[in-house]
């Protein structure tokens, strides 16, 4: 497998497998964006509170998606190692699952930059999602957050990804 830097070396390792944060310096900034999705399990009773904007600690999803935001803007004081991005853009939608047993989180994140804005992504999801659980759980402790994963991104050495 080959790294960032175009070798098979852990970028995050020095020469003597220290813990290190990649320089790149010499990266020429490129447009960057990167889609994560996650899914909150829960009951349809539960699911009724979010659609039918009754749930007693407010509007869910408004709350959610203002917590995705910020975590996004936050990735480099909670992930060790990564570096801070100037985000262009954050969303964090929200959806029904198709079969009605949750809602899917998708967020978006884009910038203009060196280095790529997957963890933006996959962090803003998955707070998005945490907040869904917070604000419900007075109403159900037995929801699952599951399937956190990067959809998509675009940009960089590697060029693009695309999740099967």
């Amino acid at each position: 497998m080959t790294n960032e830097d175009g070798s098979g070396q852990l970028t995050h390792l020095d020469e003597r497998g220290r813990a290190r944060m990649v320089d790149i310096a010499t990266k020429e900034k490129s447009s960057r964006v990167a889609v994560a999705q996650a899914i909150v399990r829960m009951r349809s009773e539960t699911l009724q509170l979010i659609n039918s904007d009754s749930a007693p600690k407010g509007d869910v999803l408004a709350v959610a998606r203002i917590a995705g935001i910020q975590a996004a803007k936050k990735v480099p004081q909670l992930i060790p190692l990564c570096h801070q991005v100037a985000l262009t853009a954050c969303k964090v939608d929200f959806e029904s699952t198709e079969d009605a047993t949750g809602i899917r989180v998708t967020a978006r994140a884009e910038a203009l930059d060196r280095t790529g804005v997957e963890m933006e992504a996959l962090t803003a999801a998955s707070v998005a999602a945490l907040t869904i659980y917070d604000m419900l759980k007075a109403k159900e402790r037995g929801m699952v957050i599951d399937g956190l994963h990067l959809v998509a991104k675009t940009g960089g050495a590697r060029g693009d990804y695309r999740a099967e």
